[in-house]
């Protein structure tokens, strides 16, 4: 007897998994992950894993990271808008491949959700495949798992995992930071993918809530959660060069992340009055009565990436890389490597 293999099997759809709903996800996200992909790839969508071929460098350094959107999803999900958590996802690990030097190369997705919904996948990966096409990143393969039971419907899990590679000679290793460098910073674009679990506890995840418009924000407080994390790599490619040293400013603010990049007995002094902390830290800090010292220690506070160059080469990346600021400079401390923040 034949059977139909395309055929929705009742029995596993009654269960809460739908290979028929599966199969048509499937073929509505092929014509986003083809616009991201290079013709190092060797690998058609669909096969059990993806191929690419390393070609263009003379000593090849691969570079690997890996994480995912956080509780930020829950906002997505209170405000049924998919679209741009994919770009927060593949924007946050080519800014951690670039603290290296590295070039973003292919980026792979897991999805996971309690109901297979087509269109929100759809708007996940539409997100994912933007964000790679900007930084010429192929967005390889992924895995969407239905798991009803463990995610309640409408809810979903998003992870990443990027490769990337750099020349050897060419990795950006810190060694070389000393007193007297220079701390730039480049602005966030909010509150970028860190920090969502205490914004929920402040503020409810409802319409009335969201859809509330700030005139500081000139839109909706949904829609200003939900702004995408900015990536810097293509602003900082093109001078990496003069460049010592980057911190993501991701989960632990500028304490958390700053040291992990200085030689010991180094610590990095930043002033506070030498950017603009964006409205939506100002409202988190007194809607929620948090102490302005957790603020910096959770949260961004406007900068999303930290660079540190020599002096003498301040004025060219200033020059070439355009809302860079002079925030800081790396002064000489006895104890531990820290931040300072006067």
């Amino acid at each position: 007897m034949q059977r139909d293999l395309k055929k929705t099997d009742s029995a596993y759809a009654a269960a809460g998994v739908d290979i028929g709903v599966a199969d048509i996800t499937k073929e509505l996200i092929k014509k986003h992950v083809a616009l991201t992909l290079r013709p190092e790839v060797l690998s058609d969508l669909g096969l059990f894993c993806g191929l690419f071929e390393l070609k263009g460098y003379k000593e090849p350094v691969i570079v690997s990271s890996t994480d995912g959107v956080g509780t930020k999803l829950k906002v997505a999900s209170a405000m049924g808008k998919f679209d741009t958590v994919g770009v927060d996802l593949v924007n946050h690990c080519v800014n951690d491949i670039l603290i290296s030097g590295a070039d973003p190369l292919f980026f792979l997705d897991y999805i996971a959700v309690g109901e297979m919904i087509p269109q929100q996948i759809g708007e996940l990966v539409k997100g994912l495949a933007f964000a790679c096409q900007q930084v010429k990143c192929s967005l390889i393969g992924g895995e969407t798992a239905q798991m009803p039971g463990f995610y309640a419907p409408g809810d979903c899990e998003l992870a990443g995992f990027i490769v990337g590679c750099v020349e050897k000679k060419d990795i950006i290793k810190y060694e070389s930071i000393g007193v007297g460098d220079v701390v730039l910073g480049l602005p966030s674009s909010g509150i970028h993918t860190n920090g969502y679990s205490l914004v929920r506890s402040i503020f409810e995840m409802k319409d009335s809530v969201l859809n509330t418009v700030y005139l500081e924000f000139g839109r909706t407080l949904g829609e200003e959660l939900l702004e995408p994390h900015r990536c810097y790599y293509n602003q900082l490619k093109p001078v990496l060069r003069c460049i010592k040293g980057m911190a993501h400013i991701t989960g632990g603010g500028f304490g958390g992340n700053i040291p992990r990049i200085l030689p010991q007995g180094l610590c990095v002094k930043l002033r506070k009055n030498a950017w603009i902390v964006p409205p939506i830290f100002n409202l988190i800090e007194h809607q929620g009565k948090i102490e302005e010292e957790e603020m910096y220690r959770v949260f961004n506070m406007g900068i999303g990436m930290v660079v540190i160059c020599a002096q003498d080469d301040v004025s060219e990346v200033c020059s070439r890389v355009e809302g860079i600021k002079l925030i800081g400079e790396v002064i000489t401390q006895t104890d531990e490597r820290r931040v300072i923040i006067g």
